[in-house]
């Protein structure tokens, strides 16, 4: 057990918090405590989903920020003719149409205007903050909600296969963020017969893939925690200058051995201080120079 990204199956049923309970658990069993390894998830799962969830454990819970801009890749499967309060089956319908009509080029035509950088309203039920507390707390206890829109990005979503009228399965990426509940929403809208979700699968986070439920879970330390950020490698008195503040030459900075794909927006992230082979601080470029934007000097 040591400070670095976990890449964990969350199954059907349970919630992104019970995964990182889980870990606790495995981590005190270790015989640290959860001050010395605190333990959170980069990016929940909504309960009826599966997949991939990120456990940040040590320093790397920093890390949290600059792993919302990285390609999140789903599949999703979508029931046709109902529309649910919370988007998907464990909500009550509040919308019934025929999908008779429907056919696959229909349903290509209704993905079009979706993509790219739109404005999306999140399910009443979902993780975002209202006057500081989750909305489904709120949703939950029957209170009125609602969100303001969100600015959000969907660079690829394309059909799998179709059981029209009744479902169809869709692969998409998209930027932290996005919630696939409000695009079924959205194109069973658009489509004039109501859709909402059976099925969520996050398969993968940047370069990370879904471990599956009977995989190993992999862990991953040093500069390959951020593997679309550029990096450089620091020792002696360099150390010792971002410590107390002071900068550095930006010197032999090396780029990001991951790149997004070809049109997704640049995560824009830091660049990495890495003291052999660990990474001990996220710094920012300044007139040439670098400079400590957030010290992990436990190293990762």
């Amino acid at each position: 057990m040591k400070a670095g990204i976990y890449l964990d199956h969350k199954p059907v049923g349970v919630t992104s918090f019970t995964r990182v309970h889980a870990f606790m658990s495995e981590v005190e069993a270790a015989g640290l405590t959860r001050k010395q390894l605190p333990v959170c998830h980069g990016g929940t799962l909504d309960p009826f989903a599966e997949g991939l969830l990120l456990l940040l454990a040590g320093p790397a819970t920093h890390l949290m920020d600059w792993l919302h801009a990285a390609p999140k890749t789903y599949e999703a499967e979508v029931v046709w003719g109902v529309e649910t309060d919370t988007g998907d089956g464990l909500g009550q319908p509040v919308h019934t149409g025929s999908a008779a009509h429907l056919t696959p080029q229909a349903l290509d035509e209704a993905l079009q205007p979706l993509l790219g950088w739109t404005d999306q309203v999140p399910p009443a039920t979902s993780a975002k903050k209202l006057g500081g507390e989750p909305a489904y707390k709120k949703a939950h206890r029957g209170e009125t909600v609602v969100l303001p829109p969100s600015r959000v990005y969907l660079h690829e979503a394309r059909w799998l296969s179709h059981d029209l009228p009744r479902t169809s399965r869709l692969r998409l990426t998209c930027r932290g963020g996005y919630y696939v509940r409000a695009l079924a929403r959205e194109l069973g809208r658009a489509l004039g017969c109501g859709a909402h979700l059976s099925r969520l699968h996050r398969t993968a986070i940047g370069p990370w893939e879904d471990p599956g439920p009977t995989g190993a879970r992999v862990s991953v330390h040093g500069a390959a925690v951020l593997p679309w950020c550029a990096s450089r490698a620091i020792a002696g008195d360099e150390v010792n200058h971002l410590k107390h503040g002071r900068t550095i030459p930006r010197g032999d900075v090396k780029p990001a051995p991951w790149k997004p794909p070809e049109g997704f927006p640049d995560p824009e992230g830091p660049v990495l201080a890495v003291q052999r082979g660990r990474l001990v601080a996220l710094l920012g470029e300044e007139d040439g120079t670098l400079r400590v934007r957030t010290h992990l000097w436990a190293g990762i």
